[in-house]
């Protein structure tokens, strides 16, 4: 979550991109004539919103799941105590041991979850693997923790991970936070730690929450909150700094999105400042 504006690929398939780089017509030959290849885009008309940001993202995770750094080539002692494992307690850190190591938060979403022995946890964005790992212990053998991310070299060493620290109560699974691969009320507690806001479509991860959270289900998730009424600069430089590529919500916008996702009881409390525009949250919710 450092400053990794630097390795963010700029997409020339962006639809404001297209606007000015070719004709319409030509639009095929214009995102694929860049030096940096396609870009990544879809040429196609049936484009996924998002797909550059979601490409972005995955390759950074990538790189600091290869490299044990931010994907920018910073490594985790050289991060300062806004983001990481320098946010969870001593007892968090013997569960989730190397997984905190590399963590990328921006919260302890397990600490404001109230999860119960039994209870099945969804980690959106589970990176290496960490607050599954801690989630998995508070909901005993009789519960489960499962991991959902995009980025294989995350999931091998999520894995990894939990079988370094003999925890068997674990499943990571290979998807994207807006199609979730889970059935329909089939979790009780959905988290997620400073990964929302990387969404080209938080409305959509947000609805799905909802759709794989059974009946009185909780959501608790930590993410950047833009303050409100940012201008164009400033939300670009929270966007580098947090490395929220498709920009982070206002709390505003985190409630009016919650609320018509079906979820009630919304709170959002920020936790701690890592912007001078935005701050950490945590935001939680339940469903009907």
């Amino acid at each position: 979550m450092a400053d990794l504006s630097e390795n963010v690929p700029v997409s020339c398939c962006s639809e404001a991109a297209q606007e000015t780089c070719c004709e319409p017509a030509a639009k095929r030959e214009c995102c694929q004539s860049t030096d940096g290849g396609t870009c990544g885009c879809q040429t196609d008309a049936e484009a996924t919103p998002g797909v550059d940001i979601r490409e972005a993202v995955r390759q950074r995770y990538a790189e600091a799941a290869r490299t044990g750094t931010d994907g920018g080539g910073v490594r985790r002692d050289e991060r300062d105590e806004i983001f990481g494992e320098m946010l969870y307690s001593d007892a968090d850190k013997d569960v989730a041991g190397a997984a905190l190591a590399t963590s990328l938060g921006c919260g302890v979403p397990t600490a404001v979850a109230d999860l119960h022995e039994g209870e099945t946890v969804l980690d959106l964005g589970s990176g290496a693997g960490a607050d599954v790992l801690i989630s998995a212990r508070r909901v005993g053998l009789s519960g489960k923790a499962i991991g959902l991310d995009m980025t294989d070299e995350m999931l091998e060493l999520a894995r990894r991970n939990a079988a370094e620290a003999d925890i068997q109560n674990v499943e990571f699974v290979k998807g994207y936070i807006e199609e979730m691969p889970l059935p329909d009320a089939s979790v009780d507690v959905v988290i997620s730690n400073c990964v929302i806001n990387l969404s080209g479509d938080k409305p959509k991860v947000i609805r799905e929450a909802a759709r794989v959270l059974r009946p009185g289900g909780r959501f608790a998730v930590s993410d950047v909150i833009a303050d409100q009424d940012l201008d164009d600069a400033a939300r670009e430089d929270v966007a580098a700094w947090t490395a929220c590529l498709a920009g982070a919500l206002t709390r505003a916008e985190f409630e009016a999105a919650l609320s018509a996702a079906g979820f009630v009881d919304v709170e959002v409390r920020e936790t701690h400042r890592v912007h001078e525009h935005a701050g950490s949250a945590i935001i939680r919710a339940r469903k009907p």
